[in-house]
């Protein structure tokens, strides 16, 4: 396994639409295995394809113990609300309140082929929701009013001090496989 580059705001992968995934190959496997051990490398919770500059339609997540890919998901149920703070590892340091179905049933694929559903609320589903809006080019500070999507872009931009590069690189000593931090706890 091996720590990704991330794309960050202004690189134009995060913008586009994915392209769903036809066959489970090994180079799957793989980007599935790299995904996760870049998500923990950068402590989030979620990573999709496109932050690794990536077009496959597909999701990491771990949130409270439940890891799982996801594979050209959709939205079949979304219900209740609920707004809370979410930052994006594409967008490091800048955070804003989004508000987002409470609770959502979405049918993907796993890592091996097969259709599976994932029932969530709370932060899982937040997370979810926000990882099928990278997979159609959505971040969430599109969801922001436009005074406070103006803030977090002049932050964005002080923060970056005339960076021109829209790759985060994150050092491989801080990268703990989720069996190495499983062993710690």
């Amino acid at each position: 396994m091996s720590v990704l580059d991330i794309h960050v705001l202004g690189s134009p992968v995060l913008r586009q639409e994915t392209t769903p995934v036809t066959e489970i190959t090994p180079d799957i496997q793989r980007l599935i295995d790299d995904m996760f051990e870049t998500m923990y490398a950068a402590k989030g919770i979620g990573l999709a394809a496109p932050q690794v500059g990536r077009r496959e339609r597909l999701s990491v997540i771990d949130v409270d113990d439940n890891r799982f890919v996801i594979i050209n998901p959709e939205i079949g149920v979304a219900d209740g609300k609920q707004k809370g703070e979410e930052g994006c590892l594409s967008i490091p340091e800048i955070y804003g309140d989004v508000e987002r179905a409470m609770h959502v049933l979405v049918r993907a694929t796993d890592r091996e082929g097969n259709p599976f559903e994932v029932d969530a609320t709370d932060l899982l589903a937040r997370c979810v929701q926000h990882e099928i809006d990278h997979l159609h080019g959505r971040l969430f500070i599109d969801y922001l009013s436009l005074v406070k999507r103006r803030a977090a872009l002049a932050k964005w931009e002080k923060l970056r001090q005339g960076e021109r590069s829209f790759i985060r690189r994150l050092n491989p000593q801080e990268a703990v496989s989720r069996q190495h931090r499983d062993e710690e706890l």
